[in-house]
């Protein structure tokens, strides 16, 4: 799949980043293997020459052992850079990297699930299925008054280019679903023949499902008239009551159409979160799969605004009033995507925990479905 990578890729690129952009230009520093500078680049253009993202799986060397004995390289040279001392602009870069690393963490189980779902035998990574049973959670609706509110990262904790500045927003009184979707949610839809009926797609996400004949969210199977999703923990029934994931922007949208309600705003989901602890089902809990409510533990009235799935917001990915890309090939990092492309919030049950806030704007283009990415139905307030 072309938007997915070997995990020795991974592995390799977030070594390739410390050495490219902290290393490099080091008077001490020996370059591992010149090749891999185009190997490993992912996007950055001003770096060079970069091998292209689809044919990454046919990458067959370096194998792994290599890739391996390049990152001890990478981080022996990088403990004795930070033992030295490193300036200011490195010691940025030095944390924008652990950050990146963060995010390939995900990428590995997102693009390992893909990659697994792939192979007849249906590869089980982790035996264990976390499930339990559990009685529904019923929906109800959280209000927020109209009012002008400040949204976007502040403060000298880390945060992407893309979080800031902050600034004022003006959001109309609007509300929030305590709860996100569930699997058992998307199955009334499905069964009301929501991928049947244009009405309720946008036109390009109607194409979509005529064109790649989307028939349930990806990794869904029907045997027996039964339906079963693939997991990381193998192929299982669905379960009811857990949060649906793995549904495309279009998916999401249509069924807030059929549903009488829409995607929050991303200042909305914001505001809504700035009161929420950042706590949930992460990386950390070893279930990568989302989770029903009832086991956990809610807090406050917005159940599971962090973690278990990513939440489709109808925002475009778009820069903030004043956004200044850094500068530099790092630069390259976020804002030149700032087209095309939807926010999600929240995180999910494959992000590690602490790589999360409430200004984190996460991006994809509207037909993905590979990530763990959901919904929570919004609202305008009622008058």
């Amino acid at each position: 799949m072309p938007d997915a990578s070997p995990v020795k890729w991974h592995l390799a690129h977030t070594s390739w980043f410390f050495e490219t952009f902290i290393l490099d230009g080091l008077t001490d520093y020996r370059t591992f293997d010149p090749a891999y500078r185009v190997l490993f680049n992912s996007y950055y253009v001003s770096v060079g020459d970069r091998h292209p993202r689809p044919e990454r799986g046919l990458v067959s060397r370096p194998g792994l052992a290599d890739i391996l004995r390049y990152r001890a390289h990478v981080n022996a040279a990088m403990e004795a850079a930070f033992a030295a001392g490193l300036g200011a602009n490195r010691l940025r870069l030095l944390q924008l990297g652990i950050n990146h690393e963060e995010q390939h963490q995900e990428l590995i189980l997102t693009d390992l699930k893909h990659l697994f779902s792939k192979n007849p035998l249906k590869p089980i990574y982790k035996p264990q299925w976390p499930l339990t049973a559990v009685e529904p959670a019923p929906v109800a609706w959280v209000p927020f008054t109209s009012g002008l509110h400040e949204i976007g990262h502040a403060g000298d904790a880390f945060a992407f280019d893309n979080e800031s500045p902050r600034h004022c927003e003006y959001s109309q009184g609007f509300e929030l679903a305590s709860r996100l979707v569930t699997h058992g949610d998307f199955l009334a839809f499905m069964a009301d023949g929501g991928y049947q009926r244009p009405e309720l797609w946008l036109s390009a996400g109607w194409d979509c499902v005529i064109q790649n004949h989307w028939t349930a969210p990806l990794y869904w199977e029907q045997r027996d008239g039964e339906w079963l999703t693939f997991t990381l923990h193998g192929m299982v029934k669905i379960d009811p009551h857990t949060p649906v994931c793995h549904l495309s922007y279009f998916e999401a949208d249509a069924f807030a159409r059929w549903s009488g309600a829409r995607l929050p705003t991303e200042a909305e989901w914001e505001i809504a979160a700035n009161v929420c602890p950042v706590q949930g089902n992460f990386l950390e809990s070893g279930a990568f799969h989302p989770l029903p409510l009832s086991g956990q533990k809610q807090m406050g009235p917005l159940a599971q605004m962090f973690g278990d799935v990513w939440e489709w917001t109808q925002s475009d990915y778009r820069p903030y009033p004043g956004f200044r890309p850094a500068p530099g090939a790092v630069g390259e990092y976020n804002g030149k995507f700032m087209c095309g492309q939807y926010v999600l919030r929240g995180g999910s049950c494959a992000t590690p925990q602490r790589h999360i806030r409430p200004t984190y704007r996460n991006f994809f283009p509207p037909h993905a479905r590979w990530q763990f990415s959901g919904l929570r139905l919004a609202r305008d307030a009622a008058t």
